[in-house]
């Protein structure tokens, strides 16, 4: 394969060729390839300063894994709020002890999606249960999808032959009337089996525009890591399951207080302190691309 910088060059120099504009089609060719060059030379970076998409996943542990997401969402909102950044809940499904079976949220601010994206993965807590009366300890998996929001959805992006579309009655804000319709949307990218659902817009329309463009982050995202895994000369990775042995990082509360990542080493004894959003210490030390 051509080294894209190599192309770059090799492009650069026919463009200033005085003969590069006789053949137009050929020219506009060669431009098109000369910026997909450009954004294969810049790699992961090429959407690191748009906003993040969060979608957290419950996973092994019942309640506790409803709780551990719930404390994760709590973690990275007061990690945004101490950047300034807003954030904006688009699904949610709570449970009653306020915890999260999923939640969906973006982040703005600029670069959030580069410095928060290493985040994904699958988080695990060690604690006693509070929702055990014998005090035993339990340990709970969370998934966490991390992608950036994207500008435009381009129009080759998601096909409308490889998407399912569906509707249903939205249970968020939005007044009395958000109830009476199917506002709620939930689009499926079918080749890779990547939904989102979001409820959080007033109109149908306006839920699904919304929805295609988390689709086209998170399709975005999957197929870079995808690329990852093959630079590593690893099997395409079609699902991840939520529970013991996958997971990126510890967070442990009993029987000693400490959060391990798993990739890098890098751990703390300040579990609280991480909890309660300064988890500046494991951005400053992403994880290393083998």
């Amino acid at each position: 394969m051509t080294d894209p910088k190599m192309r770059i060059a090799e492009i650069e120099a026919a463009m200033l060729q005085p003969d590069f504009w006789d053949d137009s089609q050929k020219a506009q060719a060669l431009i098109k390839e000369l910026q997909a060059c450009k954004d294969a030379a810049e790699g992961k970076g090429k959407y690191d300063r748009c906003n993040a998409v969060f979608t957290i996943v419950a996973g092994a542990g019942g309640d506790d894994a409803e709780d551990f997401a719930r404390m994760l969402v709590e973690m990275y909102q007061r990690y945004a709020e101490s950047r300034g950044w807003d954030v904006t809940v688009l699904d949610s499904h709570p449970n009653e002890h306020n915890g999260y079976r999923s939640i969906t949220f973006a982040i703005a601010g600029k670069g959030a999606y580069g410095t928060l994206r290493h985040e994904a993965g699958i988080h695990r807590l060690v604690r006693i249960s509070p929702f055990n009366s014998n005090g035993k300890r339990q340990t709970s998996f969370v998934l966490v999808e991390v992608s950036p929001e994207l500008p435009e959805v381009e129009p080759g992006d998601l096909p409308d032959d490889e998407l399912e579309i569906q509707f249903a009655k939205s249970s968020g804000a939005g007044g009395q009337n958000v109830n009476k319709r199917e506002t709620a949307v939930r689009i499926t990218h079918v080749p890779t089996n990547i939904s989102v659902h979001v409820s959080s817009e007033r109109s149908q329309q306006q839920n699904r525009e919304k929805a295609m463009q988390l689709l086209a982050g998170k399709v975005f995202a999957w197929r870079e890591a995808q690329q990852e895994r093959e630079l590593k000369g690893l099997a395409v990775e079609k699902s991840v399951k939520i529970e013991w042995g996958n997971q990126i990082r510890s967070y442990v509360l009993h029987p000693y207080q400490m959060v391990k990542d798993h990739r890098t080493d890098v751990e703390t004894s300040q579990v609280e302190k991480v909890l309660g959003g300064d988890i500046q210490l494991f951005l400053d030390t992403p994880p290393p691309i083998e």
